[in-house]
């Protein structure tokens, strides 16, 4: 399947437009996450990866993040630009989400503004904020990106887009 570009309306950006190979930018955007009526993380300075055919994944700075809800995790991924990831449970109201975060303790130097900072997927919470307007996770249930109404897609993770 060939992906199509739906064109960027007003105030839109595409998700087409964004760079391969990936790269990391802070952002001055308010990014919360609420679960069981918790604050997981609240910031208004994340930093978003940007990468073409995927919505932004948010990466939180650990000050901005209830620590005491984390749990490390045994799993870790690779990935060939930002390097070794390792992965984090969170803890809330009795419950447990597994591997629902991941961080660069040791990211490459091109992806050094990320070091210790956690994305989350949006799919386990509750509520996935950008600017006060709940996210949707990136299809597909292996990629990270959270999906708002100031992106046009598609969005690599659909039926077909292994080879995006």
């Amino acid at each position: 399947m060939r992906a199509v570009p739906e064109p960027a309306g007003p105030g839109q950006e595409s998700v087409w437009d964004y760079p391969r190979p990936a790269i990391a930018l802070p952002a001055d955007r308010h990014v919360r996450i609420e679960h069981r009526g918790v604050v997981v993380a609240d910031t208004h300075r994340p930093v978003r990866t940007l990468e073409t055919s995927h919505p932004p994944s948010w990466y939180i700075p650990p000050d901005d993040i209830a620590a005491e809800l984390l749990q490390r995790s045994d799993r870790r991924s690779f990935c060939e630009w930002k390097g070794e990831a390792i992965y984090w449970h969170l803890h809330v109201g009795g419950e447990v989400l597994r591997d629902v975060a991941w961080s660069y303790p040791r990211p490459t130097p091109d992806f050094e503004v990320l070091r210790d900072h956690l994305a989350f997927y949006a799919g386990p919470f509750d509520r996935c904020t950008v600017d006060g307007e709940i996210a949707r996770p990136q299809p597909g249930g292996f990629y990270g990106g959270w999906i708002t109404s100031q992106l046009a897609g598609p969005f690599k993770g659909v039926p077909g887009s292994i080879g995006w």
